[in-house]
Protein backbone atom coordinates (compact mmCIF):
# COMPACT_ATOMS: atom_id res chain seq x y z
CA UNK A 1 0.00 0.00 0.00
CA UNK A 2 2.45 2.18 0.78
CA UNK A 3 3.89 2.84 -2.31
CA UNK A 4 0.94 4.52 -3.29
CA UNK A 5 0.37 6.53 -0.84
CA UNK A 6 3.86 8.02 -1.81
CA UNK A 7 1.65 9.61 -4.58
CA UNK A 8 1.17 12.53 -2.32
CA UNK A 9 2.04 15.34 -5.69
CA UNK A 10 -0.65 12.96 -7.45
CA UNK A 11 -3.37 13.13 -4.69
CA UNK A 12 -3.26 17.13 -4.99
CA UNK A 13 -4.37 16.91 -8.72
CA UNK A 14 -6.82 13.85 -7.96
CA UNK A 15 -8.21 16.40 -5.71
CA UNK A 16 -8.08 19.64 -7.70
CA UNK A 17 -9.50 17.40 -10.79
CA UNK A 18 -12.31 15.99 -8.53
CA UNK A 19 -12.81 19.39 -7.34
CA UNK A 20 -13.10 20.85 -10.22
CA UNK A 21 -16.40 18.30 -11.19
CA UNK A 22 -18.14 18.45 -7.87
CA UNK A 23 -21.18 19.33 -8.65
CA UNK A 24 -21.58 18.00 -12.21
CA UNK A 25 -22.66 14.48 -11.58
CA UNK A 26 -24.30 13.63 -14.61
CA UNK A 27 -22.60 10.22 -15.42
CA UNK A 28 -25.27 8.45 -13.02
CA UNK A 29 -27.07 6.91 -15.99
CA UNK A 30 -24.07 5.03 -17.54
CA UNK A 31 -23.37 2.23 -15.23
CA UNK A 32 -25.64 -0.99 -15.26
CA UNK A 33 -26.30 -1.98 -11.76
CA UNK A 34 -27.41 -5.68 -12.80
CA UNK A 35 -24.18 -6.47 -15.49
CA UNK A 36 -21.69 -8.83 -13.51
CA UNK A 37 -20.19 -10.24 -17.20
CA UNK A 38 -16.73 -8.46 -15.57
CA UNK A 39 -15.23 -6.30 -13.43
CA UNK A 40 -12.39 -3.64 -14.01
CA UNK A 41 -10.45 -2.94 -10.80
CA UNK A 42 -8.36 0.44 -10.62
CA UNK A 43 -5.25 -0.12 -8.61
CA UNK A 44 -1.51 0.68 -8.32
CA UNK A 45 -0.93 -2.48 -7.52
CA UNK A 46 1.54 -3.41 -10.35
CA UNK A 47 4.97 -5.21 -8.68
CA UNK A 48 6.34 -6.15 -5.47
CA UNK A 49 4.07 -7.51 -3.02
CA UNK A 50 1.40 -5.51 -3.36
CA UNK A 51 1.26 -7.10 -7.10
CA UNK A 52 1.37 -10.90 -5.42
CA UNK A 53 -1.52 -9.15 -2.45
CA UNK A 54 -3.87 -8.74 -5.60
CA UNK A 55 -2.90 -11.68 -7.57
CA UNK A 56 -4.04 -13.60 -4.29
CA UNK A 57 -7.05 -11.56 -4.13
CA UNK A 58 -8.21 -12.37 -8.08
CA UNK A 59 -7.06 -15.99 -7.31
CA UNK A 60 -9.93 -16.07 -4.71
CA UNK A 61 -12.68 -13.95 -6.40
CA UNK A 62 -12.18 -16.77 -9.95
CA UNK A 63 -13.38 -19.30 -7.49
CA UNK A 64 -16.12 -17.42 -5.56
CA UNK A 65 -17.19 -15.97 -8.77
CA UNK A 66 -16.23 -17.51 -12.16
CA UNK A 67 -18.87 -15.63 -14.48
CA UNK A 68 -17.21 -12.33 -13.73
CA UNK A 69 -14.38 -11.52 -15.59
CA UNK A 70 -11.68 -9.63 -13.64
CA UNK A 71 -9.77 -6.84 -15.52
CA UNK A 72 -6.82 -5.13 -13.82
CA UNK A 73 -6.76 -1.87 -14.80
CA UNK A 74 -3.28 -1.32 -12.46
CA UNK A 75 -1.75 1.11 -13.18
CA UNK A 76 2.27 1.22 -13.01
CA UNK A 77 4.87 4.10 -11.87
CA UNK A 78 5.84 6.99 -10.26
CA UNK A 79 5.33 5.57 -6.90
CA UNK A 80 1.69 5.52 -7.02
CA UNK A 81 1.34 9.03 -8.83
CA UNK A 82 0.99 7.65 -12.33
CA UNK A 83 -2.18 5.57 -10.96
CA UNK A 84 -3.85 9.17 -9.02
CA UNK A 85 -3.52 11.01 -12.18
CA UNK A 86 -5.24 8.86 -14.39
CA UNK A 87 -8.22 7.94 -12.03
CA UNK A 88 -8.58 11.84 -11.48
CA UNK A 89 -8.53 11.89 -15.32
CA UNK A 90 -10.90 9.41 -15.68
CA UNK A 91 -13.52 10.58 -13.17
CA UNK A 92 -13.45 13.90 -14.74
CA UNK A 93 -14.08 12.27 -17.93
CA UNK A 94 -16.96 10.44 -16.24
CA UNK A 95 -15.29 7.26 -17.29
CA UNK A 96 -14.92 5.30 -14.14
CA UNK A 97 -13.72 2.20 -13.54
CA UNK A 98 -15.90 -0.33 -11.99
CA UNK A 99 -14.13 0.03 -8.04
CA UNK A 100 -10.86 1.79 -7.69
CA UNK A 101 -8.23 1.72 -4.94
CA UNK A 102 -8.32 4.27 -2.38
CA UNK A 103 -6.91 4.79 1.50
CA UNK A 104 -10.21 4.50 3.88
CA UNK A 105 -10.54 8.03 5.81
CA UNK A 106 -10.31 11.10 5.35
CA UNK A 107 -8.71 10.69 1.82
CA UNK A 108 -12.04 9.67 0.27
CA UNK A 109 -13.54 13.23 1.22
CA UNK A 110 -12.86 14.50 -2.21
CA UNK A 111 -14.47 11.55 -3.78
CA UNK A 112 -17.44 11.97 -0.89
CA UNK A 113 -17.77 15.28 -1.97
CA UNK A 114 -17.57 15.49 -5.76
CA UNK A 115 -20.14 12.58 -5.70
CA UNK A 116 -18.08 10.56 -7.35
CA UNK A 117 -18.19 7.29 -4.93
CA UNK A 118 -21.81 5.32 -4.10
CA UNK A 119 -23.09 5.04 -0.48
CA UNK A 120 -21.92 1.04 0.60
CA UNK A 121 -24.30 1.04 3.84
CA UNK A 122 -26.21 -1.41 2.38
CA UNK A 123 -23.80 -3.63 1.16
CA UNK A 124 -22.39 -3.65 4.64
CA UNK A 125 -26.00 -4.53 6.06
CA UNK A 126 -26.68 -6.96 3.67
CA UNK A 127 -23.18 -9.29 3.62
CA UNK A 128 -23.15 -8.91 7.38
CA UNK A 129 -19.80 -6.95 7.43
CA UNK A 130 -20.93 -4.12 10.55
CA UNK A 131 -21.04 -7.43 12.50
CA UNK A 132 -17.53 -9.16 11.14
CA UNK A 133 -15.14 -5.45 11.14
CA UNK A 134 -14.30 -4.15 15.04
CA UNK A 135 -16.30 -0.68 15.92
CA UNK A 136 -13.02 1.09 15.51
CA UNK A 137 -12.80 0.40 11.35
CA UNK A 138 -16.18 1.08 11.11
CA UNK A 139 -16.15 4.68 13.44
CA UNK A 140 -13.25 5.49 10.47
CA UNK A 141 -15.20 4.36 7.67
CA UNK A 142 -18.37 6.15 8.45
CA UNK A 143 -19.18 9.56 7.12
CA UNK A 144 -22.11 11.01 8.45
CA UNK A 145 -23.77 8.17 8.99
CA UNK A 146 -22.47 6.20 5.54
CA UNK A 147 -19.90 4.20 4.89
CA UNK A 148 -18.23 4.42 1.12
CA UNK A 149 -15.18 1.68 0.85
CA UNK A 150 -14.75 -1.69 1.54
CA UNK A 151 -10.97 -2.18 3.41
CA UNK A 152 -9.17 -5.06 2.11
CA UNK A 153 -6.39 -5.01 5.11
CA UNK A 154 -5.64 -2.87 7.92
CA UNK A 155 -1.69 -1.63 8.25
CA UNK A 156 0.38 -0.14 11.37
CA UNK A 157 2.35 2.94 10.76
CA UNK A 158 4.15 3.50 13.63
CA UNK A 159 6.61 0.36 13.30
CA UNK A 160 10.46 0.46 14.06
CA UNK A 161 12.56 -2.11 11.86
CA UNK A 162 15.60 -2.79 13.39
CA UNK A 163 19.11 -4.47 12.17
CA UNK A 164 19.58 -6.43 14.79
CA UNK A 165 23.51 -7.38 14.39
CA UNK A 166 24.63 -3.26 14.43
CA UNK A 167 22.17 -3.02 17.58
CA UNK A 168 24.42 -6.06 19.34
CA UNK A 169 27.85 -5.11 17.56
CA UNK A 170 27.02 -1.83 19.58
CA UNK A 171 26.22 -3.28 22.94
CA UNK A 172 22.25 -2.21 22.65
CA UNK A 173 19.95 -5.11 23.27
CA UNK A 174 17.73 -4.94 19.80
CA UNK A 175 14.75 -6.99 21.50
CA UNK A 176 14.33 -4.25 24.17
CA UNK A 177 12.93 -0.83 22.31
CA UNK A 178 14.26 2.54 23.75
CA UNK A 179 11.86 4.06 26.39
CA UNK A 180 11.23 7.22 24.92
CA UNK A 181 12.62 9.36 22.34
CA UNK A 182 15.57 10.73 24.39
CA UNK A 183 16.70 7.09 25.00
CA UNK A 184 16.23 6.26 21.45
CA UNK A 185 18.45 9.44 20.03
CA UNK A 186 21.04 7.84 23.01
CA UNK A 187 20.82 4.43 21.09
CA UNK A 188 21.48 6.64 17.88
CA UNK A 189 24.48 8.23 19.47
CA UNK A 190 26.26 5.40 20.26
CA UNK A 191 26.19 3.42 17.13
CA UNK A 192 27.37 6.04 15.30
CA UNK A 193 30.60 6.16 18.13
CA UNK A 194 30.63 2.50 17.13
CA UNK A 195 31.11 3.17 13.16
CA UNK A 196 27.37 3.31 11.93
CA UNK A 197 27.49 6.33 9.61
CA UNK A 198 23.79 6.43 8.83
CA UNK A 199 21.68 5.23 12.44
CA UNK A 200 18.18 5.92 10.87
CA UNK A 201 17.11 5.48 7.05
CA UNK A 202 14.45 7.92 4.89
CA UNK A 203 13.28 8.12 1.73
CA UNK A 204 11.18 10.08 -0.58
CA UNK A 205 9.01 12.85 1.08
CA UNK A 206 5.79 10.54 2.58
CA UNK A 207 8.53 8.65 4.47
CA UNK A 208 9.65 11.82 6.32
CA UNK A 209 5.99 12.90 6.70
CA UNK A 210 5.62 9.40 8.30
CA UNK A 211 8.31 9.95 10.46
CA UNK A 212 7.26 13.27 11.90
CA UNK A 213 3.71 11.83 12.75
CA UNK A 214 5.77 9.29 14.82
CA UNK A 215 7.10 11.96 16.58
CA UNK A 216 3.84 13.89 16.98
CA UNK A 217 2.20 10.74 18.53
CA UNK A 218 5.21 9.85 20.81
CA UNK A 219 5.32 13.55 22.28
CA UNK A 220 1.41 14.06 22.31
CA UNK A 221 0.09 10.72 23.22
CA UNK A 222 -2.82 9.80 21.22
CA UNK A 223 -5.46 12.10 22.57
CA UNK A 224 -3.04 14.97 22.09
CA UNK A 225 -1.93 13.69 18.24
CA UNK A 226 -6.31 13.08 17.47
CA UNK A 227 -6.52 16.75 18.49
CA UNK A 228 -4.43 17.81 15.75
CA UNK A 229 -6.70 16.91 13.48
CA UNK A 230 -9.87 18.12 14.63
CA UNK A 231 -8.47 21.42 16.45
CA UNK A 232 -8.50 20.88 20.08
CA UNK A 233 -4.78 20.69 19.72
CA UNK A 234 -3.24 23.88 18.38
CA UNK A 235 0.14 23.46 16.53
CA UNK A 236 1.35 26.39 18.06
CA UNK A 237 1.77 24.33 21.21
CA UNK A 238 4.94 24.06 23.19
CA UNK A 239 4.36 20.27 22.65
CA UNK A 240 4.58 20.72 18.68
CA UNK A 241 7.56 22.73 19.32
CA UNK A 242 8.88 20.02 21.06
CA UNK A 243 8.18 17.30 18.19
CA UNK A 244 9.86 19.38 16.15
CA UNK A 245 13.23 19.82 17.93
CA UNK A 246 12.82 15.52 18.27
CA UNK A 247 12.15 15.89 14.38
CA UNK A 248 15.21 17.82 13.65
CA UNK A 249 17.49 15.45 16.39
CA UNK A 250 16.03 12.54 14.26
CA UNK A 251 17.18 13.83 10.91
CA UNK A 252 20.60 14.51 12.41
CA UNK A 253 20.86 10.87 12.10
CA UNK A 254 19.43 10.04 8.72
CA UNK A 255 20.80 9.67 5.28
CA UNK A 256 20.44 12.65 3.40
CA UNK A 257 19.99 11.63 0.25
CA UNK A 258 16.43 10.31 0.81
CA UNK A 259 14.46 12.59 -0.94
CA UNK A 260 13.22 11.07 -4.06
CA UNK A 261 13.98 7.51 -3.25
CA UNK A 262 10.99 5.70 -3.17
CA UNK A 263 10.71 3.39 0.54
CA UNK A 264 12.02 0.20 -0.04
CA UNK A 265 15.51 1.89 -0.64
CA UNK A 266 15.82 3.16 3.09
CA UNK A 267 14.16 -0.45 4.18
CA UNK A 268 16.74 -1.82 2.08
CA UNK A 269 19.28 -0.31 3.79
CA UNK A 270 18.60 -1.44 6.56
CA UNK A 271 18.30 -5.07 4.94
CA UNK A 272 21.97 -4.84 3.77
CA UNK A 273 23.12 -3.36 7.37
CA UNK A 274 23.94 0.20 6.09
CA UNK A 275 21.31 1.42 8.65
CA UNK A 276 20.28 0.44 11.74
CA UNK A 277 17.05 1.66 12.30
CA UNK A 278 13.85 2.74 9.51
CA UNK A 279 9.97 4.06 10.48
CA UNK A 280 8.02 2.06 7.97
CA UNK A 281 4.57 0.75 8.03
CA UNK A 282 4.22 -3.10 7.98
CA UNK A 283 4.19 -3.53 3.94
CA UNK A 284 8.35 -3.58 5.10
CA UNK A 285 7.95 -7.35 6.25
CA UNK A 286 7.25 -8.50 2.29
CA UNK A 287 10.08 -6.62 1.80
CA UNK A 288 12.35 -8.60 4.40
CA UNK A 289 10.75 -11.68 3.60
CA UNK A 290 11.54 -11.56 0.03
CA UNK A 291 15.19 -10.85 1.42
CA UNK A 292 14.90 -14.06 3.00
CA UNK A 293 15.77 -12.87 6.61
CA UNK A 294 14.63 -14.14 9.72
CA UNK A 295 12.31 -11.61 12.05
CA UNK A 296 13.67 -12.09 15.86
CA UNK A 297 16.60 -13.12 14.40
CA UNK A 298 18.26 -10.91 11.49
CA UNK A 299 15.74 -8.08 12.15
CA UNK A 300 13.22 -7.00 14.50
CA UNK A 301 10.37 -4.53 14.74
CA UNK A 302 8.83 -2.61 17.90
CA UNK A 303 6.10 0.34 17.76
CA UNK A 304 8.36 3.56 17.14
CA UNK A 305 10.12 4.97 21.12
CA UNK A 306 7.03 6.91 22.61
CA UNK A 307 4.37 5.14 20.86
CA UNK A 308 3.36 2.06 22.58
CA UNK A 309 -0.32 1.02 23.55
CA UNK A 310 -1.28 3.00 20.15
CA UNK A 311 -1.62 1.60 16.73
CA UNK A 312 -1.24 4.19 13.72
CA UNK A 313 -3.86 2.80 11.43
CA UNK A 314 -4.50 3.06 7.49
CA UNK A 315 -5.73 0.99 5.40
CA UNK A 316 -6.36 -0.06 1.64
CA UNK A 317 -10.11 -0.07 0.45
CA UNK A 318 -12.02 -0.18 -2.62
CA UNK A 319 -14.96 1.65 -4.01
CA UNK A 320 -18.00 1.97 -6.13
CA UNK A 321 -17.93 4.58 -8.55
CA UNK A 322 -20.85 6.16 -9.47
CA UNK A 323 -21.22 5.23 -12.90
CA UNK A 324 -19.72 2.28 -13.02
CA UNK A 325 -20.41 0.40 -15.96
CA UNK A 326 -20.64 -3.59 -14.46
CA UNK A 327 -22.07 -2.60 -10.48
CA UNK A 328 -23.28 -5.97 -10.34
CA UNK A 329 -19.42 -6.87 -11.44
CA UNK A 330 -17.66 -4.53 -8.86
CA UNK A 331 -19.98 -5.94 -5.83
CA UNK A 332 -18.79 -9.13 -6.51
CA UNK A 333 -15.06 -7.92 -6.00
CA UNK A 334 -16.19 -6.11 -3.02
CA UNK A 335 -17.70 -9.28 -1.38
CA UNK A 336 -14.70 -11.18 -2.45
CA UNK A 337 -12.09 -8.63 -0.57
CA UNK A 338 -14.35 -8.52 2.69
CA UNK A 339 -14.69 -12.58 2.91
CA UNK A 340 -12.74 -14.42 5.05
CA UNK A 341 -10.81 -15.91 2.45
CA UNK A 342 -10.30 -13.07 0.36
CA UNK A 343 -8.86 -10.82 3.42
CA UNK A 344 -6.44 -13.91 4.29
CA UNK A 345 -5.27 -14.79 0.69
CA UNK A 346 -4.62 -10.91 0.40
CA UNK A 347 -2.78 -10.38 3.99
CA UNK A 348 -0.84 -13.09 4.04
CA UNK A 349 0.89 -11.58 0.78
CA UNK A 350 1.13 -8.43 1.77
CA UNK A 351 2.23 -8.31 5.44
CA UNK A 352 -0.58 -6.42 6.71
CA UNK A 353 -4.00 -8.22 8.71
CA UNK A 354 -7.32 -8.53 7.91
CA UNK A 355 -9.71 -6.13 8.72
CA UNK A 356 -12.20 -8.98 10.18
CA UNK A 357 -12.87 -10.00 13.78
CA UNK A 358 -12.93 -13.42 13.22
CA UNK A 359 -9.71 -14.22 11.43
CA UNK A 360 -7.63 -16.67 13.42
CA UNK A 361 -4.06 -15.37 13.98
CA UNK A 362 -2.61 -18.75 13.86
CA UNK A 363 -3.16 -18.69 10.22
CA UNK A 364 -0.58 -15.70 9.82
CA UNK A 365 3.07 -15.80 10.70
CA UNK A 366 4.70 -13.91 14.04
CA UNK A 367 5.00 -10.35 12.92
CA UNK A 368 1.34 -10.16 11.91
CA UNK A 369 0.15 -12.17 15.35
CA UNK A 370 1.17 -9.01 17.29
CA UNK A 371 -0.03 -6.99 14.81
CA UNK A 372 -3.49 -8.41 15.58
CA UNK A 373 -3.36 -8.60 19.08
CA UNK A 374 -2.44 -4.76 19.51
CA UNK A 375 -5.07 -3.41 17.18
CA UNK A 376 -7.53 -5.51 19.00
CA UNK A 377 -6.50 -3.92 22.31
CA UNK A 378 -4.14 -0.29 21.70
CA UNK A 379 -5.65 3.49 21.36
CA UNK A 380 -6.11 3.44 17.34
CA UNK A 381 -5.25 6.48 16.04
CA UNK A 382 -5.56 8.07 12.40
CA UNK A 383 -2.11 7.68 10.27
CA UNK A 384 -1.59 11.47 8.63
CA UNK A 385 0.89 10.55 6.33
CA UNK A 386 -1.55 7.68 4.56
CA UNK A 387 -4.75 9.52 4.15
CA UNK A 388 -6.85 8.30 7.11
CA UNK A 389 -6.33 11.75 9.20
CA UNK A 390 -6.89 14.86 7.16
CA UNK A 391 -8.00 15.42 3.41
CA UNK A 392 -6.06 15.99 0.41
CA UNK A 393 -5.40 19.42 0.68
CA UNK A 394 -4.34 19.96 4.59
CA UNK A 395 -1.86 17.07 4.24
CA UNK A 396 -0.10 18.24 0.83
CA UNK A 397 0.22 21.42 2.86
CA UNK A 398 1.60 19.39 6.10
CA UNK A 399 3.78 17.20 3.40
CA UNK A 400 5.00 20.90 1.59
CA UNK A 401 6.16 22.06 5.28
CA UNK A 402 8.40 19.38 5.86
CA UNK A 403 10.05 19.41 2.61
CA UNK A 404 10.98 22.93 3.43
CA UNK A 405 12.34 22.28 6.95
CA UNK A 406 14.48 19.21 5.82
CA UNK A 407 16.33 21.61 3.58
CA UNK A 408 16.62 24.53 5.51
CA UNK A 409 16.06 23.26 9.35
CA UNK A 410 13.96 26.70 10.08
CA UNK A 411 11.79 25.55 13.33
CA UNK A 412 9.84 28.65 13.50
CA UNK A 413 9.08 29.05 10.06
CA UNK A 414 8.01 24.77 9.95
CA UNK A 415 6.24 25.20 13.17
CA UNK A 416 4.06 28.56 11.44
CA UNK A 417 3.39 26.74 8.28
CA UNK A 418 1.86 24.04 10.29
CA UNK A 419 -0.56 26.46 12.24
CA UNK A 420 -1.45 27.65 8.54
CA UNK A 421 -2.10 24.51 7.44
CA UNK A 422 -4.56 23.78 10.08
CA UNK A 423 -6.43 27.16 10.13
CA UNK A 424 -6.66 26.04 6.89
CA UNK A 425 -7.68 22.35 6.91
CA UNK A 426 -10.25 23.48 9.47
CA UNK A 427 -11.49 26.05 7.13
CA UNK A 428 -10.80 28.70 9.93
Amino acid sequence: MRKALAAVAGLAVAGLALAGCAGSNDNGDKGDANDASQVEVFTWWASGSEKAGLDALVKVFDQQFPDTKFVNAAVAGGAGSNAKNALASRLKANNPPDSFQAHAGAELTDYIEAEKIEDLSDFYKENGLTDVFPSTLLDRLTVDGKIYSVPSNIHRANVTWVNTDLLTKAGIDPKVAPADLDAWLADMQKLKDNGVETPLSVATDWTQVQLFENVLLSVLGADGYQGLWDGTTKFDSTEVTTAIDYYSQLLSFANTDGTGQDWPVATDMVIDGTAAYNVMGDWALAEFDAKNMTYGKEFTTWPTPGTDGTFDFLADSFTLPVGAPHAAGAKNWLKTISSADGQKAFNLAKGSIPARTDADPADYPEYQQGAMASFAKDTVVSSLAHGAAVKVSWLNDITSAIGQFVSTKDAGTFQSALVDAQTKGLGQ
